[in-house]
């Protein structure tokens, strides 16, 4: 979005939402609209600034790259990692994305880390150990203590703005094994603690179904967040 589209769409949300204090909601904007967006926000408390990506170093001479102190400037508390277009696209390895991973908790941000498999890795039965190699992958290094702040979505590329998504039962299936898999990295207690959110092709139809089963704890919503109403009924389903 523009800037005033961020404005527009932000008076429009928040008009819509009305009481939410039940609800966790965290909004990722385009680098370009982060200011904007977190003047906006205020002390608005209940609504969290995330970044869709960041780069793992310090500071140094990389070109176009936005870095987690630029991030922290801005009140941003949250940052995704390892979306799947950022590993299709641009390349981004599971090694890259462990270095997100402890430079994000370096400067104090939260991780909301994305795994999942593609169509042809579902079809050929390997969707467990691809979730099992990314999460293993991502938390190398990282404490129980970390890990239990870090927020997991599980994204199935297949059905990302195709607008097929995956059935409730593959979705509990799929977000169990994740939990199944933190636990025996770092014990049941943490894994309990991990928020894993569902992300494909997530819309108000079908969120009260999705968030009703026992190990979705939320949804990282796409195409239908562009949409405040579609958002706003999203954040309401998550109540029910």
């Amino acid at each position: 979005m523009t800037l005033a589209e961020t404005e527009d769409f932000y008076g429009k949300f928040t008009q819509e939402i009305g009481d939410f204090d039940d609800t966790d909601i965290v909004i990722a904007p385009p680098f370009t609209a982060l200011a904007k967006l977190s003047q906006l926000l205020g002390n608005n408390s209940n609504i969290r600034l995330a970044a869709q990506n960041f780069y793992f170093e310090k500071s140094g001479a990389y070109t176009g790259e936005v870095s987690a102190e630029m991030l922290r400037e801005l009140y941003v508390r949250y940052v995704i990692i390892g979306h799947s277009e950022r590993r299709s696209i641009f390349g981004e390895t599971d090694e890259v994305v462990n270095k997100k991973m402890h430079a994000a908790f370096a400067f104090e941000l939260l991780p909301i880390l994305c795994v999942g498999e593609t169509l042809d890795q579902r079809e050929a039965g390997e969707e467990k150990a691809v979730l099992e190699a990314q999460i293993k992958a991502a938390f190398v290094g990282i404490t129980a203590e970390q890990a239990a702040e870090t927020v997991v979505a599980y994204e199935p590329v297949w059905a990302i703005g195709t607008g097929k998504t995956a059935t409730s039962e593959q979705a509990q299936d799929a977000h169990a094994h994740v939990r199944s898999v933190l636990a025996a990295l770092y014990g049941q207690p943490v894994a309990d603690k991990v928020r894993i959110q569902y992300g494909g092709s997530v819309k108000p139809a079908n969120a009260v179904e999705l968030l009703s089963q026992p190990d979705i704890d939320g949804a990282l919503v796409g195409g239908a967040a562009l949409e405040p109403k579609s958002f706003a009924d999203i954040v309401k389903a998550a109540k029910i």
